[in-house]
């Protein structure tokens, strides 16, 4: 009996179960510093490859190849030479699903909407050097008036629009949620450039 007695008052392993209980706790919370450090690093990559493909895409051949082959002094009626106003440029948005791309109007367009996959393949290629989990589907391009460039411009298009990337629809998965199953939603992001010549296939 009084072995037992001895047994039951014994607490030379009081800190062994401490530390046993406090364990978990300090793994969950040393793991979630963890992913709030990716999660800052994921985002600034999404950010990263956003700023990466508007400047690939101001510099290289424009995904509305419609608007970029449009005169709008022959074809459109504005005097050579002049501005091309907003009210005959509304803007062109262009999504794309890895090898062709679709262009569509905010208001009815004169401009043919016509689009080059290819240039946006390539966009998305030179995104994925810097995010590999960018997609086609993950990524749109809007070219909106700038007032620049001119009508029956004879060395390449009549606009120069401001041309900004947008990512969207990207994830991340935390390492908490490895077991669980889950993921989190990356914010949508957006970059925009004003429009260079419009013509090329590489930009660095």
């Amino acid at each position: 009996m009084n072995a037992f007695r001895a047994f039951i008052r014994d607490e030379r392993g009081g800190p062994a179960a401490e530390f046993a209980l406090v364990l978990p706790i300090f793994i969950i919370f040393f793991i979630g510093i963890i992913d709030v450090g990716l999660y800052a690093w994921t985002i600034n990559r999404a950010e990263k490859a956003t700023q990466i493909g508007a400047r690939w895409a101001v510099a290289t051949d424009m995904v509305p190849s419609g608007l970029a082959n449009y005169k709008f002094a022959t074809d459109g009626g504005i005097p050579q030479g002049t501005t091309v106003p907003q009210s005959a440029f509304p803007g062109i948005t262009c999504t794309g699903d890895g090898t062709s791309a679709t262009c569509t109007c905010p208001a009815s367009c004169s401009y043919p909407t016509t689009g080059n996959g290819a240039a946006f393949a390539a966009i998305v290629g030179r995104m994925n050097d810097i995010m590999n989990t960018i997609e086609a589907d993950n990524v749109q391009l809007d070219y909106e008036w700038s007032g620049l460039g001119f009508s029956g411009d004879p060395n390449g298009p009549d606009v120069a629009p401001i041309v900004t990337v947008t990512v969207q629809d990207l994830t991340f998965t935390p390492l908490t949620f490895q077991l669980f199953g889950g993921e989190v939603d990356l914010p949508t992001l957006s970059y925009s450039l004003t429009s260079e010549d419009g013509e090329g296939d590489f930009s660095n």
